[in-house]
């Protein structure tokens, strides 16, 4: 297959001068651990004391990595980013949240954000994480089989209410769905109520769609097991494809509490397993469509020659391709150039709540091998055509 991820002058056609400047004097800082800890440390001072720096971030990592400060604010990116035929999901990354207030903020953004997409080409998908929508500690205690409170299951009913209306107005809308993985120790709840909603509206279309992180070495037979009970029950499945984001949290918990860890023994065992869950689901398209959320330029290349072999259309929408706003351009940009569907995650909201979500790309960025002298090297590649050399 002929490789086109060096194509440079397709991947920042839309960066000016000066934004190429600013994103090699990102990844440049990126690239530096001990300063990567440091600045976040700083960082959280500043915004917990209230010193004025949300104007110093929001002029450099902020706008990078983030569309904007609230939905309205994206559309110009959005529109930006679709006439290279780069499609948007608008993510709403604030994190952490524990009140039923704010969980109900987040489900009115969600809905805010589905309205967005039945509106616009350019935005194919819809995304909430599990925990936009109830506490943490729920959803831990539903998955180690605990007895709930009446509290907690009255609570818990309302987290299962808006799973099912956000869902319920995707379907009416047709609106893809993508619901974001988490924590192994919290997922096997999010999973359940998942799956209880791909049965309820997977029935014609994959519109709700669940997220398998593939460092953990069980997520294939999962899939399997739902393929089985898909097929029995008669509803399709919708599936986004990562390699994963809580690494260290995931070993770390495991050893802590004594547990055999959920993580693949190695890179290239999450690569592998990567790979495997793309082939079963090619395999299986019939019954199931993939997004597949990935950085890593094997694994898209993996996807398109299955495609290829296969005599599947690039454009085939039961195939799209995913990578974060303001990282691998090189891979989004020529796949929508090839004719491949794309989507980038485009995360949204205040400066201050956005900061975790920040904070944890620039320390993923930091752990992933190769993932900054990448972006890096890229970048460098481009500003020298630029100047000629």
């Amino acid at each position: 297959m002929k490789k086109i991820f060096n194509n440079t002058q397709v991947a920042f056609a839309l960066k000016s001068d000066t934004e190429l400047d600013r994103a090699y004097f990102l990844f440049k800082m990126i690239d530096n651990q001990p300063l990567v800890r440091i600045g976040t440390a700083v960082t959280n001072f500043a915004l917990k004391a209230n010193l004025p720096v949300e104007g110093l971030i929001r002029a450099t990592v902020f706008d990078h990595f983030c569309g904007g400060v609230n939905e309205v604010d994206c559309l110009s990116v959005v529109d930006k980013m679709f006439t290279k035929g780069v499609s948007s999901v608008l993510d709403y990354s604030v994190e952490g949240k524990e009140e039923e207030d704010q969980f109900d903020a987040a489900l009115d953004m969600t809905l805010k954000t589905i309205e967005f997409a039945k509106e616009r080409l350019a935005i194919p998908f819809a995304v909430f994480k599990p925990t936009g929508f109830g506490r943490f500690e729920l959803y831990e205690k539903l998955g180690e089989k605990q007895t709930l409170t009446p509290e907690e299951q009255a609570e818990w009913s309302r987290v299962v209410a808006r799973f099912d209306l956000v869902c319920k107005d995707a379907h009416s809308k047709n609106v893809a769905l993508l619901i974001d993985g988490e924590e192994s120790w919290m997922q096997d709840a999010a999973d359940d109520l998942v799956t209880e909603m791909m049965r309820k509206y997977n029935k014609e279309k994959p519109i709700v769609f669940n997220t398998l992180q593939m460092y953990r070495w069980d997520r294939l037979d999962y899939l399997k097991k739902l393929q089985e009970q898909a097929k029995k029950e008669g509803f399709l499945i919708g599936m986004k494809l990562v390699r994963g984001a809580y690494m260290e949290k995931e070993i770390a918990r495991a050893e802590e509490k004594g547990y055999p860890s959920p993580i693949c023994a190695s890179k290239e065992a999450t690569d592998e397993n990567y790979d495997a869950a793309v082939r079963y689901m090619v395999d299986h398209l019939d019954a199931m469509s993939v997004f597949a959320g990935t950085h890593n330029e094997e694994s898209t290349y993996t996807l398109m020659e299955l495609m290829e072999d296969k005599g599947i259309k690039t454009n085939d929408d039961r195939i799209w391709f995913g990578q974060l706003y303001g990282m691998s351009d090189n891979i989004s940009y020529n796949l929508a150039e090839n004719g491949y569907n794309v989507a980038k995650y485009l995360p949204f909201g205040p400066v201050k709540d956005v900061m975790p979500y920040l904070i944890r790309r620039a320390e993923e960025n930091t752990s992933v091998a190769g993932q900054t002298s990448r972006e890096l090297s890229m970048i460098k590649a481009e500003r020298n055509r630029r100047k000629g050399k």
